[in-house]
């Protein structure tokens, strides 16, 4: 329990604050950004009206919630189109900036990395079944466990092209799955991979497997376009 802190300028990262209570504080200035469930402020659940304002300043957020096979082909539809957009965009910047950390977090070749990762993570392993189907270049989330079978290094500094050259493998095999979802594959679920890695050997849904790269797609790629506003900013162009 926190009595009587002073906590100004704190920042808390990768926290559970789930059952969390904050009385008779001064709450002034701070900014929430995370999974935000049942959030009451002074009485008030404003889960709702948080959501409904982001969907409201990014229409293409409510189709990141597929259900059907047509929806899931829509949402990538849409996330095909925004990254090649936003790769564009970012060639344009000097190549070393695409290495830079904003605020402490991922560059945008990392995360180009980590989005290499999800995929074959949730897609060619938990979906498809290949048991060990990692890059070197994959880059798993900081809060996952060391696993010896699932590769993690920090210190490669790979350039634009070579993690793109993996970005469009994982992306067009993750076009093969959802052009071949039918309703029936969607309620179904994975086989488990018996072999150690990541996630772990089990069945799951295989619309919450193939959702949940769209969800992470959809928000790395808002994370990107916010970092690289602030990288171009400092003005580094290739031309």
């Amino acid at each position: 329990m926190f009595d009587d802190t002073y906590l100004v300028g704190a920042r808390f990262k990768n926290v559970a604050l789930k059952g969390a209570r904050i009385t008779g504080s001064q709450v002034v200035d701070v900014d929430i950004s995370g999974e935000v469930e049942r959030l009451t402020v002074n009485g008030v659940d404003v889960t709702d009206f948080v959501e409904t304002e982001l969907d409201r300043r990014e229409p293409d957020r409510a189709r990141m919630r597929p259900r059907k096979p047509a929806e899931f082909r829509e949402a990538w539809d849409i996330l095909e189109r925004r990254w090649a957009e936003t790769v564009e965009r970012a060639r344009r910047l000097d190549p070393e900036l695409l290495h830079e950390r904003v605020d402490g977090e991922w560059s945008f070749i990392e995360t180009q990395r980590h989005l290499v990762f999800a995929t074959d993570a949730w897609i060619r392993r938990a979906l498809l079944g290949d048991p060990s189907p990692w890059s070197s270049l994959d880059l798993p989330h900081d809060d996952m466990a060391d696993i010896p079978e699932v590769p993690r290094d920090q210190s490669v500094r790979p350039s634009l092209d070579e993690v793109l050259e993996l970005r469009r493998d994982r992306m067009a095999t993750m076009r093969t799955v959802v052009d071949g979802l039918t309703d029936d594959a969607v309620e179904s679920r994975t086989t488990p991979v018996t072999e150690p890695g990541y996630p772990e050997s089990r069945d799951f849904l295989v619309a919450d497997v193939v959702g949940c790269i769209i969800n992470e797609e959809w928000y790395h790629h808002q994370y990107a376009i916010r970092d690289l506003a602030v990288l171009e900013s400092r003005g580094r162009h290739t031309g």
